[in-house]
């Protein structure tokens, strides 16, 4: 699936610009549903892995261009919230996907086990399809086609209850038409144009967020954390049931943080995340260099070569909760809130399609490398994460400006400047600066207004 999903994310943003973001999303729906049933109807191997790329491809566009169109549908204010939103959903379907899976292996015999966990998946995608006919298109896509009375139309209902006069609509709209306006003075947008010279910084933040959110040993903890239950002696329907709470840990810990996530800053957020992970996978690492010894194999499994029982284990096990509560916080949600805000409103489609790409590609490596890395390095696997951990730490500190609360538009302001990444905050409300003055202005022409009929 991370093949297709890779190929998916690349195609995405040339789709999501020719039909919009909404008609993109349709047709990843579709084609996930019949992904689902040609997994459903699998008859051996081919087959099945035939369905998982033709799903995967939907999974490239809909990871990429979901943040795209909440990210151009969201209020500044509470972007990082409805951004946000996506990953916890996609909690949601990792845990009740995985209960299903679950029950049919515990209840029911022969295909129809895998059948119906491979054919439920078409629901959602059915769901979805349906749902988007009642969804609005991105008001930026709208003004980038020209269509300059939807894309009003469609920012006022969002910001004003349908009133196209209010301040904070007027001045989004004038923002919105001053960025198609430099956008249609631009070149056109090839993959190599987003490594040019006014782009390719924020290309730059958008693939590597992106990357170190893998790096960061997120993904692996949640697939890999069998094998850490093994090697605390774990076994059976202890090890299935304390995944599951694995998985609880990372919605709760995710859904918790969406209502600060516009206040904390995704710089603070980021880096907090990365420290901390550091540190969790230094103390994982440590523990089981100390308390552990190698053996030939873990219950039959030739991977696991290293084993931690007692209460070692059992700190082990606690510490990658942890971890999973420290992902759910900070770097599962915020790289794709992050990766969605950095680029330029003609370049975004297909800059976020490449930085889903890069997770994606980074997420089959990884596939490939935590087996054989257990079985042959055991607890300094940890190590590796955990350097990366410390890499991340200064790449964010001194490359990523601070996006939190600024609209879109705003941010290709914060991305020409000379202001350093880590002074970004600093600079002033440019936006509400506007919106206040407006109202201001308004209001003075209303007692301007008001003292004219008086007099008269």
């Amino acid at each position: 699936m991370s093949a297709g999903s890779f190929a998916g994310s690349i195609a995405a943003g040339w789709l999501s610009d020719i039909l919009g973001r909404r008609y993109a999303l349709m047709i990843a729906s579709l084609v996930w549903i019949v992904g689902a049933m040609v997994q459903c109807s699998a008859q051996n191997v081919t087959h099945l892995v035939a369905g998982r790329v033709v799903s995967g491809l939907a999974v490239g566009v809909t990871s990429s261009q979901t943040c795209v169109y909440l990210s151009e549908l969201a209020p500044a204010r509470i972007r990082g919230r409805v951004v946000g939103i996506q990953q916890w959903a996609i909690e949601w379907g990792i845990l009740i996907m995985y209960l299903i899976a679950y029950g049919c292996v515990v209840g029911v015999s022969g295909t129809a086990a895998f059948r119906i966990c491979w054919g439920v998946q078409a629901v959602p995608g059915l769901v979805l399809f349906i749902a988007l006919f009642f969804f609005p298109e991105s008001p930026r896509w709208l003004a980038s086609q020209e269509r300059w009375e939807e894309a009003l139309d469609t920012l006022a209902i969002i910001h004003a209850n349908g009133d196209r006069h209010d301040p904070v609509v007027q001045v989004e709209f004038e923002e919105v038409q001053e960025a198609v306006r430099v956008a249609h003075e631009s070149q056109e947008v090839s993959f190599l144009a987003l490594f040019g010279p006014r782009v390719w910084k924020r290309t730059m933040c958008g693939m590597s967020v992106q990357m170190w959110q893998q790096l960061l040993g997120g993904n692996v903890a949640m697939y890999y954390v069998v094998y850490i239950f093994e090697m605390a002696g774990m076994t059976g329907n202890t090890t299935l049931w304390s995944s599951a709470i694995q998985y609880v840990i990372f919605l709760v810990t995710t859904g918790f943080m969406l209502p600060f996530i516009d206040r904390v800053g995704r710089r603070n957020i980021l880096l907090i995340g990365s420290v901390t992970c550091m540190a969790v996978h230094f103390i994982i690492a440590g523990v089981m260099a100390s308390k552990g010894n190698p053996v030939s194999s873990v219950n039959g499994n030739a991977n696991l070569t290293w084993e931690i029982k007692g209460s070692a284990g059992m700190t082990v096990i606690a510490f990658s909760y942890i971890f999973t509560g420290i992902y759910g916080l900070t770097w599962a949600p915020t790289a794709w809130i992050y990766a969605a805000e950095v680029f330029p409103l003609k370049y975004r489609a297909k800059g976020v399609g490449l930085s889903a790409a890069t997770n994606w590609i980074f997420n089959f490596a990884l596939a490939y490398f935590v087996a054989p890395a257990f079985h042959n390095i055991q607890w300094k696997t940890y190590i590796i994460f955990g350097v990366f951990c410390t890499v991340m730490t200064f790449h964010v500190f001194f490359t990523y400006p601070e996006t939190v609360g600024r609209s879109l538009e705003e941010i290709d302001l914060v991305f020409e400047t000379d202001i350093k990444p880590w002074r970004t905050h600093e600079m002033g409300d440019l936006f509400g600066e506007e919106i206040e003055r407006r109202k201001e202005l308004g209001a003075k022409t209303d007692t301007s207004g008001t003292t004219h009929e008086e007099v008269v």
